[in-house]
Formats: C-alpha cells, sequence, structure tokens
C-alpha cells in the first residue's frame, strides 16, 4: 500500500529532525547523561515535529545500542517500536479520550513494569482536550509516577492546560520551521522519490506550509499526484493560488482605482475555479509582505521571496503607501470573516473589491486616514494646488524686514482719518506707519508671489480675554477676523476709524498684552480693511425695490 510521504518520511533520529535544533540537543544531553525528566510537555504549532520527537525519545530510553543519544533504529525493541509489536510505548489520542475513565484506566495500568524496554511510555497527544475530572485524575501521578514510567504530553494550545499541570512537566516549545529548511527538506525528499522540483516551486510550497514540515511534504505529495516535474505552475494549478503576479496586478487596480479592470479579475479567477477565502487570504498575505518592506529597510527572514520579487514589492509598498495598504488590510480582514458565513462569496469578494477602489464607500478610521494621505501626497506632488484665503476676505499681508518692520506691494492704502500721506511704495520697500504706530496693509496686488497667510486660530481666544479685561476694546474688535503673514499678526477690520481708536487709551498696548497672555508670544500687528462685497446687478432685493418705486411705494432701504 502506498505510505504518504509525510509518514515514510518521518525522521527516526533526533539529528533528522528539521528545525528544532535547540529541543533535540537538549534531549539528547538528558539521554547522554541519564538526566531524564519522569513527564514532558511538547508545545507548538501544528506539522513542526512533536509526536515525532516524542517518538524518538520512546525509542531512546529503551534502544539498547543508543548512539550518541540517538536511537540505534537496529535493535529488536527499536523495531518492535517501530512496527507496535511492544505495548511498553503507548500512545494515546486525548482528543477521543479524554475522559475521567480513561485517565483512571491509564492510571492503574503504570503500576506494572515493562515487558521488553527499559520503561514504559505513555505518549498523551493533544493533551490539551482532556476534561478537567481528567486532568484532576492525572495530576498525582503525573507528579509522582513509578520509576519505570515516562509521560510525554504533545499540544498545539498549551494555554487550555491547567497550571497544575504546567508545574509538573519538562516544558519545550516547537518553533515554525524556517521556510529555507522547509524547501532544502522538500527538495531532498523529492530527490529520493524520483522527482524534479524547480527551487521557485520548493520555496512556494515551503511558503504555503506556513511553519509546518508535514504540512509541506502533504502539498509535495499532492503535487506528485499531477507530475513528475514540478514548477511553479504546477503549485500554483494544483493548490488553487492566485499566484503573486495576479495579487501584484489586483494591488495595482485598487491603486489605480480602477473598478471595472479589478472586477474583471476577480471574475476571471472565479471562473477558473479559485476560492474566494482563499484569494482573500492571499492578499492579505501578500499586503502585509508591503506592510513590511514599506516599514523596515532590512526585511531580512520576514519576507520570503526572491530577489527580484523583492524589489517589485518594496517599488509597489513604496507608491502605495502604508496608510493605503493598512486600509486595504483591514476591508480584507473584515471580508475573510465574513466570506466564512456568507451566501455568496463571490459577491462579497466583489463588494471588498469595489470598497477598495472607491474609498468613499468607506467611513471606517483607515479609510478616512487613507484620502487624507492620498490628499496629502497630491499636494506634495503638486498635482492639486491647496486651498488658499479667497480674496473677497482680506488683502495680502506684507512680508518683514529683518528688524520686524512690515514690507507690503503697497497699493491702494486703507484711507484712514489718522492716517498721514502715504506714497504707494515698491513691494520691498517699508509700508508707512499711522500715528499710533500701527502699520495699514494696502488691498492685494496680482502682480508678485504673494507671501503664504494662514488665519489666526487663536483669535477667538484673544476676544474672549479681552471681554473679560478690557470690554470697551472687546466691543471694537468683536466681529474682526486675524491672519498670520510671516509672523506678523494682521487684524482685518471693516471700520476704518478702528486705527484712530486704537492709539487712544492704551488700547493698543492692552491688545497687544491680551495676544500675549493667550499665546505666550508678541507679534508684529498690522491692519487690514476687508473689501466690500459688491451686490449683483440681478440682486432680488433690489429688483424689488425698484418695482416698489415704480408703483409709487415709499420703500425705506435700511429696513
Amino acid at each position: 500500500m502506498y505510505q504518504a510521504l509525510y509518514r515514510k518520511w518521518r525522521p527516526r533520529t533526533f539529528s533528522d529532525v528539521s528545525g528544532q535544533e535547540t529541543v533535540t540537543a537538549a534531549l539528547k544531553n538528558e539521554l547522554k547523561t541519564g538526566r531524564l525528566s519522569h513527564a514532558y510537555l511538547f508545545t507548538g504549532c501544528r506539522g513542526t515535529g512533536k509526536t515525532t520527537c516524542a517518538k524518538i525519545l520512546a525509542k531512546a530510553v529503551n534502544c539498547a545500542h543508543p548512539v550518541d543519544g540517538d536511537p540505534c533504529n537496529e535493535c529488536a525493541i527499536c523495531r518492535g517500536i517501530d512496527d507496535g509489536t511492544i505495548l511498553d510505548v503507548t500512545e494515546i489520542d486525548a482528543a477521543s479520550n479524554n475522559g475521567v475513565d480513561s485517565i483512571r484506566d491509564l492510571r492503574d495500568e503504570v503500576a506494572f513494569t515493562p515487558v521488553s524496554g527499559t520503561y514504559r511510555v505513555y505518549i498523551i497527544d493533544e493533551v490539551h482536550m482532556l476534561s478537567a475530572g481528567a486532568f484532576n485524575a492525572l495530576l498525582k501521578t503525573l507528579e509522582e509516577p513509578p520509576a519505570h514510567v515516562i509521560f510525554i504530553l504533545a499540544t498545539t494550545e498549551v494555554h487550555k492546560l491547567p497550571a497544575t499541570i504546567l508545574s509538573r512537566c519538562q516544558r519545550f516549545d516547537f518553533g515554525r520551521i524556517r521556510p529555507e529548511e522547509i524547501a532544502a527538506r522538500i527538495t531532498y525528499v523529492a530527490t529520493e522519490e524520483g522527482l524534479t522540483v524547480t527551487p521557485d516551486a520548493a520555496m512556494l510550497l515551503a511558503r504555503l506550509a506556513d511553519g509546518a514540515l508535514r504540512d509541506g511534504l502533504s502539498l509535495l505529495d499532492q503535487c506528485a499526484s499531477v507530475a513528475q516535474h514540478i514548477d511553479m505552475d504546477t503549485v500554483t494549478a494544483v493548490t488553487g493560488m492566485a499566484g503573486q503576479d495576479t495579487l501584484a496586478q489586483l494591488t495595482d487596480c485598487v491603486a489605480a482605482q480602477d473598478a471595472p479592470a479589478a472586477l474583471a479579475l476577480v471574475d476571471t479567477l472565479y471562473r477558473s475555479a479559485k476560492d474566494m477565502e482563499r484569494l482573500c487570504a492571499e492578499w492579505v498575505t501578500y499586503l502585509r509582505n508591503l506592510m513590511v518592506l514599506n516599514s523596515v529597510t532590512d526585511v531580512g527572514e520576514l519576507v520570503v521571496a526572491t530577489p527580484d520579487e523583492l524589489g517589485a514589492m518594496r517599488a509597489q509598498a513604496q507608491k502605495l503607501g502604508l496608510a493605503t495598504i493598512l486600509h486595504m488590510m483591514e476591508v480584507l480582514q473584515g471580508t475573510l470573516d465574513r466570506l466564512k458565513g456568507g451566501v455568496s462569496r463571490r459577491v462579497e469578494m466583489e463588494m471588498a473589491v469595489l470598497r477598495l477602489c472607491d474609498p468613499r464607500l468607506d467611513d471606517t478610521k483607515a479609510a478616512l486616514i487613507h484620502r487624507i494621505e492620498t490628499l496629502e501626497n497630491a499636494i506634495k506632488n503638486g498635482v492639486v494646488a491647496p486651498s488658499t484665503i479667497p480674496p473677497v476676505a482680506c488683502g495680502d499681508i506684507p512680508p518683514l524686514h529683518k528688524g520686524g518692520t512690515p514690507t507690503a506691494s503697497a497699493t491702494n492704502p486703507i484711507p484712514t482719518a489718522a492716517e498721514s500721506e502715504a506714497i504707494p511704495t515698491p513691494m520691498e520697500a517699508p509700508l508707512a506707519e499711522t500715528p499710533n504706530g500701527m502699520p495699514v496693509i494696502p488691498a492685494p496686488t496680482a502682480v508678485g508671489i504673494e507671501p503664504i497667510e494662514k488665519t489666526f486660530d487663536r483669535w477667538a481666544e484673544v476676544l474672549d480675554h479681552l471681554r473679560q479685561s478690557c470690554p470697551p476694546l472687546f466691543g471694537m474688535l468683536d466681529g474682526t477676523t486675524a491672519l498670520l503673514k510671516e509672523g506678523s499678526l494682521v487684524i482685518c477690520i471693516e471700520n476704518p476709524l478702528l486705527a484712530q481708536l486704537l492709539k487712544e487709551g492704551g488700547n493698543k498696548e492692552q491688545l497687544q498684552n491680551a495676544i500675549r497672555q493667550v499665546t505666550g508670544q508678541t507679534y508684529p500687528m498690522a491692519l487690514r480693511r476687508k473689501q466690500q462685497i459688491k451686490k449683483p446687478e440681478n440682486d432680488p432685493l433690489a429688483q424689488l425695490l425698484t418695482a416698489g418705486r415704480g408703483m409709487g411705494i415709499e420703500v425705506n432701504e435700511k429696513e
């Protein structure tokens, strides 16, 4: 009868175990020195060698001729344990024998001495499946078993074991096996079986195994049933994968917000019998690699890929940006949860693609961050010009001299009662000041490059401070706005007489003190007059007044 590759090529010595050098070295040292524990706990993810090491340890403690801590696999005891004819080694599946009665029977058996070997070894697989009563029944025997008994517990979910069990065992953690080691083992097994596997195909199988060598050998067995020569196309076809090139193309469609192309690609994959849940999971893994490449300069072993694949993925990651990648991952993670219970997997996947192609369809926090980052990048690259304050609100703020004196492109200065004779000056010339020492800012000019200005966000706090400290001054400034332009504070006013009022009664000093109290800074101040908005010729109110006068009706416009 044909035997599966993972069973046929199961390691028979500690030296053959791949990827668990720390565990195997410790066990061999205990065997060589004779410092054996009465209870071992092997924990780790599936397919990493827990049960295999348990069986090797069971042979090694009973082997008649051990070799450097490894069983010889030649003596009668080793051969008997391999073929199951020696009853001194018992393997128990806790998933199906998890009741208290099964553990009581085991507790009664441990009193009997070994028949052929030195120790009676009990391997309890998936020990976390035992019931609470079974664990309680095992406690005393596990803590103080007879001298001829060794317990080996194996589990993938160590967090489910009671602390009383953990404290009675010597624990060994089996880590995920590195993809390079899995690929090397797959290549070796394939060569021994008369198969040819390309390096790329072996690495792809290793990535799909996700740290479990048994899964890698099972996938190799599946591919071997299709062809003797196994390449990337064979692995992709057998496992139903979309392929990295397809995932990169799908990601580019989303980045370009090309929904028709993305939907067409999903349709092609669906018609090729690709499972939508697996496609979504593969896409999340691909985006995870982009996330790492965008965040880490030297990825090392964080991303398993060829140098050419790494270069293409890094370029795509930099093009997308971290916020976009995280947004896509979050959407796909939610889609993956819904795919497990959805009515139509194809519809769920298409909905996810549409949400990714049009961020306006998604109002999550990640989507909003993605849209903000996209806008920032567009502004940075000059694709979208940043919005500026419209000319109707106020004019330009003049640049400052090194000494702090404002300058301006002086044309049409604000006419005020206290203003001295103002002479138009070029853009870099000093601006004339009013007798109260505050410069008057002219209306905007269309000539030259205008300095950047922004709203003074704390002007409302300054007015609130004046409301308490100087109500008369607050009354004069109520309704005004303020801007910041190259370190100068510009107050936009409607009444030109405010310039005259600010010089009386120390009003200017009161205002400067209020600004200093609120912001902790002292700003050079200037005034600007708000431009009057001309009513349109087709103003409905003006037409109504004109029609009323034509009919002989007296109309008071002020009312």
